[in-house]
């Protein structure tokens, strides 16, 4: 079977109900983003930080997947698929895709603040005063900025083996998830599906100009069938 690696990003979930990133003016839900998404920020107000994330967690269990999400894991029934994204919301499972890798970490999880291995799933709030086993503060399982992405190099390796690239919802103008196209065979064949999509100075690409829900389906049923 044919190795299909899919890069997604905020585009996919958008259809779901789920906010982009940011807006056109920087701010993330009315916060700076650095408030809320750095370590730093979590050190200067840690109730803030947990609050945001205990919101966005409500809304992500009100949502559900859209139709990319279901065309992608159903794709797995002629291909092996491995999904790369750069949400955290847990969408792609959710509709049945099996080989997921979660670049910014996974919003229904938390760890510890002394032990990022110590991971556990969580669907409630974090509050400020829950505490791992060892006593120390819990914290959103997000890659925030100035973090490492421990996931990158897995991600790099899964895309050395590719046969086919789709890249969604994501403009790959951040880095270091933008540097992941970069690591494919030459040759292999890349579908870009963006409404808005940059350019980008890749051989083989196709652009498809589109949401995410009709792109998906663009490019299963004139390039994979």
């Amino acid at each position: 079977m044919k190795h299909i690696v899919v890069l997604s990003g905020a585009g996919v979930s958008a259809e779901s109900g789920i906010k982009t990133f940011r807006d056109a003016d920087g701010l993330w839900e009315g916060h700076d983003v650095m408030e809320v998404a750095s370590p730093q920020g979590f050190r200067m107000n840690p109730e803030l930080v947990l609050g945001f994330y205990n919101q966005r967690r409500k809304q992500l269990l009100t949502v559900k997947p859209n139709q990319a999400h279901i065309d992608l894991a159903t794709l797995e029934k002629d291909y092996n698929v491995t999904i790369i994204t750069q949400n955290v919301d847990d969408l792609h499972e959710r509709a049945g895709s099996k080989n997921v890798i979660h670049l910014h970490g996974e919003l229904l999880k938390a760890r510890s603040t002394f032990n990022e291995e110590s991971v556990v799933d969580c669907k409630t709030d974090i509050n400020f005063g829950d505490m791992c086993q060892s006593g120390y503060q819990m914290r959103p399982h997000i890659v925030w900025f100035g973090e490492a992405v421990p996931m990158m190099d897995k991600a790099m390796e899964i895309c050395a083996t590719a046969d086919i690239l789709i890249i969604i919802g994501t403009s790959m103008q951040v880095y270091p998830a933008a540097s992941l196209m970069h690591y494919v065979p030459e040759n292999t064949p890349v579908y870009f599906i963006d409404p808005k999509p940059a350019l980008l100075n890749q051989k083989n690409i196709t652009v498809v100009e589109e949401t995410a829900t009709v792109g998906v389906k663009k490019v299963i049923d004139n390039y994979l069938s």
